[in-house]
């Protein structure tokens, strides 16, 4: 349990957080959500004793371990899968301590310390560092090669899989759907949800909240309140205590009004004085209630592009490749000014590669690639953001491409993005990656696109921007192409979505919830090919969707099967540790519980022989689901 007793925390002249008090249970799984700048990061530092309180106390017990994602991995020239193993530290030293026992011969020293890497489990570390790469859509050939090798977002990845090999009480996320793309988030999801420590997780990202959170703690106006349950039903709850706040306002609004009318009409009357005075006491005794302040501050929206030809652009057998290596074969389809169309499919699929192509960024290797008279393409990436001159101010950016208007319709634009008053003169270098994004956006949207082509726009961008982006790109006239790990913003903007997987692109049948099943499927499927070493498919592409369909039918009934007994085994598994903690209580040994002992012991042997029968049953079932590998 940490307990945080009116905790005041500053940034510089900036009080970020305001006599907090705040009580963290155990295996609670809570969501830090409020506007970028808020204090949310500063509050994970102050837990971590990076970051001490200005004010107050924090009671954190020394024995619990915390874990958290590092934010900067050093050019390390060990593999990947060593990299991510170091997170175990217990395991680490304890494997130094038995090297330097062993030069010692010190045949006590090491039985005890491989009794002691037993019971960590130890000797599966390098498996279970493999699965937590393999999640986070590492190849094999990939986790083998050194950390230095890997670009900084894939480093971010790193750090994420070394935080979740930490065996830990304790797990701090600061935004980890950043970096990653859809099937990373959903495998991280599934993985958080079978953490059995607290959870506490800075995101955006509401479906991901969802999934994984049962508490929010929302930071606003220097305070911070916990609601109960995950981000849909902290909406749910913030709204009524809007309605409420609302209601009370007004009532005492019109309480001061009449107050003050009194007051106003008899204070300069002799006789009234002493009633007029006594209402001037009883409105300084009254604790106001503030207005509410819900309206957003960003406001913005696209302007109607001037032109949109038909088609925008047209694909015909074209092919995208690096060197010798294809990567997507025979496309062939038109954008016509209507489209709004999300791309999925598994990572390096090729989905940043076909927005390239379509912005032209990228050749196409063979085939046609014809644009309409007019093009005016938006195209948003991570490297558009890195491009930005760090030593101008958006002002300065902004008047680049708007050379005909006036400095005050530019402030005013600027302001729609959160940029206003001095912030708009600012060098852009002192900027957070969230307000990069936003600027980037900003100059992208001035230029009136007829075609925007988005590649995680919503990188860095708080709840608040998220939700303005979406009303905004709803509104928009034009054509739409996005690839989002936000499926907030995909469900309520696209609608068709087109998956690149296999070195194809085709329209895919269903929803976001169809593709996680899918994907789940894929991943599945790839790891059965890759042990049994077979890469090339050996029928041709229609006759291999058509077993894949038929496959699909076979595996589902088995599907549920193994996520039943799945969900059995965690039953078990939970019970089985509630049994040990109560038998590790001494006094059960004493002479007068020793029926007691006996009844607990029972129940032990019951659960551990249900555990090996429901084991045995679920790998029959995953033997079975195997055989039926497309």
């Amino acid at each position: 349990m940490i307990i945080l007793r009116d905790i005041t925390l500053r940034r510089g002249p900036n009080v970020l957080l305001q006599n907090i008090n705040w009580t963290i249970y155990h295996k609670q799984r809570i969501g830090l959500i409020g506007a970028n700048g808020c204090g949310k990061s500063s509050l994970f530092a102050m837990l971590l004793n990076e970051l001490h309180a200005d004010g107050g106390d924090l009671e954190l017990p020394r024995q619990l371990k915390l874990a958290h994602v590092a934010q900067e991995t050093p050019s390390y020239s060990c593999s990947a899968l060593e990299y991510v193993i170091d997170g175990d530290a217990e395991l680490r030293t304890l494997e130094q301590e038995l090297k330097i026992a062993e030069e010692k011969d010190d045949g006590h020293l090491i039985a005890a310390l491989h009794q002691r890497l037993s019971e960590i489990d130890a000797y599966t570390a390098p498996a279970r560092a493999a699965q937590l790469l393999d999640g986070l859509s590492f190849n094999f050939e990939e986790q083998k090669k050194s950390v230095s090798d890997f670009s900084g977002g894939w480093r971010v990845r790193l750090n994420l899989a070394k935080a979740l090999m930490c065996r830990s009480d304790i797990l701090l996320l600061d935004e980890p759907t950043n970096h990653l793309d859809l099937d990373a988030v959903l495998w991280l999801e599934q993985w958080l949800k079978k953490y059995t420590g607290t959870l506490l997780i800075i995101s955006h990202d509401r479906d991901f909240l969802d999934a994984v959170v049962d508490h929010i703690a929302h930071i606003a106006h220097q305070q911070l309140k916990v609601y109960a349950g995950n981000y849909s039903n902290f909406e749910k709850q913030l709204a009524e205590h809007i309605l409420l706040q609302q209601a009370a306002f007004t009532k005492q609004q019109q309480k001061l009004e009449h107050l003050q009318s009194f007051i106003n009409r008899f204070k300069a009357k002799a006789s009234k004085a002493k009633q007029a005075q006594s209402r001037v006491k009883a409105i300084e005794r009254m604790e106001l209630v503030s207005a509410v302040q819900t309206e957003s501050p960003f406001q913005f929206h696209f302007k109607e592009p001037k032109s949109c030809p038909n088609p925008l652009i047209s694909l015909e057998d074209a092919r995208i490749a690096y060197g010798e290596r294809t990567i997507l074969s025979e496309l062939n389809f038109s954008i016509t000014p209507k489209d709004r169309i999300a791309l999925l499919g598994p990572n390096g699929a090729g989905k940043s590669s076909l927005i390239k192509l379509l912005a032209g960024e990228i050749s196409a290797a063979s085939g046609r690639y014809e644009t309409g008279s007019g093009l005016k393409i938006g195209y948003f990436a991570q490297h558009q953001v890195d491009h930005l001159s760090l030593t101008e101010s958006p002002l300065e950016q902004l008047r680049k491409i708007a050379t005909h208007s006036r400095d005050q319709e530019l402030r005013t634009y600027l302001g729609s993005f959160g940029f206003s008053g001095d912030r708009v003169m600012e060098a852009v270098g002192i900027f957070s990656g969230g307000e990069k994004s936003r600027l980037a956006l900003a100059l992208l949207i001035w230029q009136q696109p007829n075609l925007l082509l988005l590649d995680e726009p919503t990188n860095h961008l708080d709840l608040e921007m998220r939700q303005a982006l979406s009303m905004a790109l709803q509104e928009y006239e034009g054509a739409m192409i996005i690839v989002s790990h936000d499926r907030f913003l995909v469900k309520t903007t696209v609608d068709q979505l087109m998956l690149v997987a296999e070195g194809s692109l085709k329209p895919f049948e269903g929803d976001l919830n169809d593709y996680q099943k899918w994907l789940f499927d894929f991943r599945r499927q790839t790891q059965a090919n890759y042990s049994s070493g077979n890469t090339k498919p050996s029928t041709s592409r229609k006759e291999q969707r058509q077993l894949d369909a038929k496959q699909r039918e076979l595996r589902k009934p088995l599907m549920q099967q193994v996520k039943k007994l799945e969900d059995e085994l965690a039953k078990l598994e939970k019970e089985e540790t509630e049994i040990e903690m109560i038998l590790a209580d001494t006094r059960l040994y004493e002479d007068e519980s020793k029926a007691i002992l006996q009844k607990h012991l029972a129940h032990q042997t019951e659960v551990q022989q249900k555990l090996k029968v429901t084991e045995k049953a679920w790998l029959e079932a995953c033997e079975k689901l195997e055989t039926l590998t497309p």
